[in-house]
């Protein structure tokens, strides 16, 4: 029991039966304890109340209308269990779905496209972050979410460098993956990383959001 109390527990929200149970199979086998896999909206807010898992992975779209289902459990899940994690799916980017889901409670939230979910070790990185409190964003989400927020130019007080390393820090990328990414030091990350706070006026007493809220400045959100 000690040893599965120690394991990512999670709930999966997914109308596809096929993809549903190849995520239930692949998370198992990265010794997650899969503790709900359902099918729509509805069962999924029971399932979180039931089971109070790390973490859910939830399809957008789900019966009966397929059009905002999934968004909209989430939210609430957002609202009401603030200590579970929210990891949604989606077939295409959706930049309204997107804004809904990063504004508000700053962590625990991810948005990704399904093809990622072919790359292993990039899903259940994200789904470890979000499961953690911080963020997992696709890049192609952040690609469109600043087509919007750069027409206000929020950001103008960045360097284009402190630019690189906040949009590698939206991405999920750790100190070390932005020094391997950008081809620096981790030296000068901590560096940037620093100087981002500052100039977003992200004071220390923000804790360890400082960086999930710089990511939301960032987007604009």
């Amino acid at each position: 029991m000690a040893e599965e109390a120690e394991r990512m527990r999670v709930v999966i929200a997914e109308d596809s039966v096929l993809l549903r149970e190849g995520i239930v199979r692949l998370l198992e086998e990265q010794n997650c304890v899969v503790v709900a896999a359902v099918g729509d909206g509805n069962a999924l807010l029971t399932a979180v109340e039931e089971h109070r898992p790390d973490v859910c992975v939830v399809d957008v779209r789900m019966p009966p209308t397929f059009t905002d289902e999934g968004l909209r459990a989430a939210l609430v899940i957002r609202d009401q269990f603030p200590e579970v994690g929210v990891l949604v799916l989606s077939q295409y980017v959706e930049e309204r779905y997107a804004s809904e889901l990063i504004g508000g409670n700053p962590g625990g939230v991810g948005y990704l496209l399904k093809d990622r979910v072919a790359d292993v070790d990039q899903f259940i990185d994200g789904l470890r972050r979000v499961a953690g409190g911080g963020a997992a964003l696709d890049p192609e989400v952040i690609s469109q979410l600043l087509v919007r927020s750069r027409k206000a130019d929020p950001l103008a007080v960045l360097s284009p460098r402190e630019q690189d390393v906040l949009r590698a820090m939206a991405e999920g990328k750790s100190n070390a993956g932005i020094a391997q990414a950008l081809v620096v030091g981790e030296g000068a990350v901590e560096k940037h990383i620093s100087n981002i706070f500052l100039k977003l006026q992200l004071s220390p007493t923000d804790g360890e959001h400082r960086r999930v809220l710089a990511v939301l400045r960032y987007l604009g959100t």
